[in-house]
């Protein structure tokens, strides 16, 4: 361990990050300590788990008279999260960007936090945020742990210690012996301490001197640390007064020390601790000396859940809730407490916590249609549709609208026409019916009823929105115009949590345009995972692979996306039947429309020319009235006629989405060959391979490139765009610093350091074959 130690912070010194969780015994003091880089520690404590951010305060102590260097909005966020300022509830994930940024700013540093196992959650995952995003900062996070199960620090590179010896059994006898040897204020002292990490606390509370400790401290069951002072701008924790450090030994230490006494000892110890410390601690210990149901320590848990809420500590306030629930001695107020404790689980990642305090309030009789919609939020988000679809059909009228919602979303008609069944004679009726014309009936009716009835959808309960009306009627720009204004806005307020499902439609309408897709899918991948959003992150994955898939390349993932993506390989590779029955089942799918161009080419290429929906195409592009559609519509009617040629007129003439035009004039110029008009077949084609070549679409353009030399002209491969060398993240940052932002502007819309953004420019030049901004600028054009 000790070389992969020395190597990573060898890789600090050269501006390189790093990430590395050790599991096991050991902790962060056995890893050797550089005298050249700055080192910041923390240590988890169990008392403490229940204040968000209180590991992360204290973490990140000394540099808080740096805040001002944070962009404003994580600055305010960081400052929310240490009490240090009251406003709106910040982005939670916003502050693990403000963790990156700061870390940043004071690399090469070496963070060391020992007890992750006991880190309160809230700084758990800002920790875990800024680490999967550390890259040329020159900082190195390590992490000890105990905990030998999969948690948050999972997703971080890690090594299982040398636990050889470490009997738990026989070390927990031995330190019951230290314990039960030590003078009796000492044990008391040493209970409060296992109670409450605040010295000052203890001592007010139990009335006795720091030299209780002396006995403990010197048969080396606890460490007594400086005191922690304010920095020169006052920015005192607000969960902790300027106490002394004080550490267990060991993890068992602190066990003996709490579990060894009567439980009128500790509740005793925890009601005097309640009169020295904050308001969110003194509820905690209030509930500690709680012997049965009681209204009044519930009122002050919730409270203290209102605070953690406040500050982005969404499990804290969970944990802080589903406690004053037990405690209620009111039903009805224990429903109410418990439905908030799953609600805040779920927001905050614990869809397995949610989903047994959900089990909890059924066997109770306590379900509210809140805590339904929970349920099937989760069930969605994990992939279970149909499951939650009934459970909100189920519930009642209240609910039945999210039901439609989820049918619509999978594509489930007969769910659709279910909820259509249950507002029948109501305003919502048109709009259902809307859909499911749309999915699978009367293409141009069911868009004319969205149409006429969308603009007050919203006060109905079905939120269709002008983007989402773009991208029904197949308005590609108009949408993305509308997605990037969204996406702009929330990169300004730093709602992190919205973005990854915003940026996955962005990279859907991106692919529809025959654009590039992949910075923004790989950025909304990057973000779901980071976020834990299953649902957005299987959606980027599935558009990766279609954007594979254009380029020639294997598809691996799972999905809608995906399929069409396989469809669109057969498509490419001459395997027409297998293309058309993936494109048929996937037919019923929202926006499927879009792709019944490829379904109609597939159908009479494989001589399946009964099996092509061409008037339900042609029937949805007359009403949506875009160019793209009525060209492609066109293309459609030419593959089928007898006399093609006006429709291929008509189809090659439309260049409002290149990538379409490019197909149009791929199979214009083969039916020109076939008639033995190779001089106007070139021309269709070499236009169609230019295409295909800057789309870096390999199949296609192998194809349009057979073709031409069958046409009687030579042809070799071209050398291809330079940005294709670029990765993703690469060409979203190339891509703004061709317009003139800095690399801080780049790092805050990206979410990423501004060290960073320059280690990737760095790179990316000389791909580029460009040395500056302005070289750059010019060729991003």
């Amino acid at each position: 361990m000790t070389t992969h130690f020395d190597s990573i912070v060898a890789g600090a010194r050269e501006g390189r990050s790093a990430a590395l969780v050790l599991r096991g015994e050991r902790g962060t003091g056995d890893c050797p300590q550089p005298v050249d880089i700055s080192v910041l520690r923390c240590s988890g404590v169990e008392s403490e788990m229940e204040l968000p951010f209180a590991a992360l305060q204290l973490l990140l102590r000394p540099l808080t008279k740096d805040l001002d260097l944070l962009p404003e909005p994580q600055r305010e966020a960081m400052k929310a999260a240490f009490g240090l300022a009251r406003g709106a509830v910040p982005d939670r994930f916003l502050i693990g960007l403000a963790t990156l940024t700061l870390l940043a700013e004071h690399g090469p540093l070496l963070c060391l936090v020992d007890d992750a196992q006991w880190l309160d959650r809230a700084s758990t995952e800002a920790l875990v945020f800024a680490a999967r995003r550390l890259d040329a900062e020159g900082v190195v996070l390590i992490f000890a742990t105990r905990s030998l199960e999969r948690d948050l620090l999972s997703v971080l590179p890690e090594v299982r210690t040398d636990e050889a010896g470490a009997d738990p059994a026989r070390l927990r006898e031995g330190y019951e012996r230290q314990v039960a040897g030590l003078p009796a204020p000492t044990r008391r002292a040493l209970l409060a301490l296992a109670a409450e990490a605040d010295l000052d606390a203890v001592l007010r509370a139990t009335g006795l001197t720091a030299e209780a400790l002396a006995p403990a401290e010197r048969a080396g069951l606890i460490e007594v640390g400086a005191a922690l002072a304010e920095d020169g701008r006052g920015l005192a924790s607000p969960h902790r007064s300027a106490y002394r450090s004080v550490g267990f030994r060991h993890a068992l230490v602190r066990a003996v020390a709490y579990e060894g006494a009567p439980f009128a000892e500790r509740a005793a110890v925890h009601l005097a601790l309640a009169k020295t410390v904050d308001p969110e601690r003194r509820a905690w210990h209030l509930a500690a000396a709680a012997t049965g149901p009681d209204e009044y320590v519930a009122a002050e848990l919730e409270k203290a859940a209102g605070l953690a809420r406040e500050q982005a500590g969404y499990a804290e306030a969970g944990a802080a809730l589903e406690r004053a629930a037990r405690l209620s001695p009111d039903p009805g107020e224990r429903a109410r407490r418990l439905a908030g404790a799953a609600v805040l689980a779920a927001d905050s990642g614990q869809s397995e916590r949610a989903m047994a305090l959900i089990e909890q309030s059924a066997r109770r009789g306590e379900v509210s249609p809140e805590l339904v919609r929970l349920r099937a939020r989760i069930e969605f988000e994990h992939g279970s549709p149909q499951e939650a679809w009934r459970l909100l059909l189920g519930a009642g009228p209240e609910l039945v609208i999210e039901a439609a919602r989820v049918a619509w979303l999978v594509g489930d008609v007969a769910g659709l026409r279910a909820a259509r069944e249950r507002v029948s004679g109501d305003g919502r009726e048109p709009l259902l019916t809307g859909a499911v014309e749309l999915l699978a009936g009367d293409p141009a009716r069911g868009l004319e009823l969205i149409r006429a009835n969308h603009a007050d959808a919203g006060e109905r309960g079905l939120r269709i929105g002008e983007t989402s009306l773009a991208l029904l009627e197949g308005d590609y720009h108009l949408a993305r115009q509308g997605l990037l204004a969204v996406a702009a806005d929330l990169r300004a307020r730093g709602a992190i949590g919205w973005l990854p499902g915003v940026l996955a439609i962005l990279a859907e309408t991106e692919t529809l345009l025959g654009g590039d897709a992949r910075p923004w899918a790989s950025e909304a991948l990057r973000m779901a995972e980071d976020t834990g959003q299953v649902r957005h992150a299987a959606h980027a994955r599935g558009l990766l692979a279609f954007d594979t898939a254009i380029r020639g390349e294997h598809v691996t993932a799972d999905g809608d996306w995906a399929e069409r993506a396989r469809a669109l390989l057969d498509l490419g590779d001459g395997h027409f039947d297998a293309a058309l029955e993936r494109l048929e089942a996937l037919q019923h799918r929202p926006y499927a429309l879009h792709f019944l161009p490829d379904q109609i080419e597939a159908a009479v290429r494989a001589g399946h020319r009964d099996r092509a929906p061409l008037g339900r195409f042609e029937a949805w592009a007359r009403t949506a009235n875009r160019p793209w559609a009525l060209a492609a519509a066109h293309r459609c009617r030419a593959l089928l006629a007898e006399q093609p040629e006006e429709h291929f007129e008509q189809a090659v003439h439309c260049a409002d989405l290149p990538w379409q035009q490019a197909r149009s004039r791929l199979v214009y110029g083969e039916w020109l060959r076939r008639e033995r008009r190779k001089n106007e077949a070139r021309a269709q084609l070499r236009e169609a391979l230019e295409s295909f070549e800057k789309a870096g679409a390999r199949p296609w353009a192998d194809h349009a490139r057979a073709e031409l030399r069958a046409a009687g002209e030579s042809v070799t491969p071209a050398a291809g765009d330079l940005r294709a060398a670029l990765t993703p993240q690469e060409l979203q940052i190339v891509r703004l610093a061709a317009t003139g932002a800095t690399n801080k502007e780049i790092g805050a819309q990206l979410f990423l350091s501004p060290k960073t953004v320059g280690h990737h420019l760095y790179r990316a030049f000389p791909k580029l074959g460009v040395s500056n901004r302005t070289e750059l600028a010019r060729l991003m054009g």
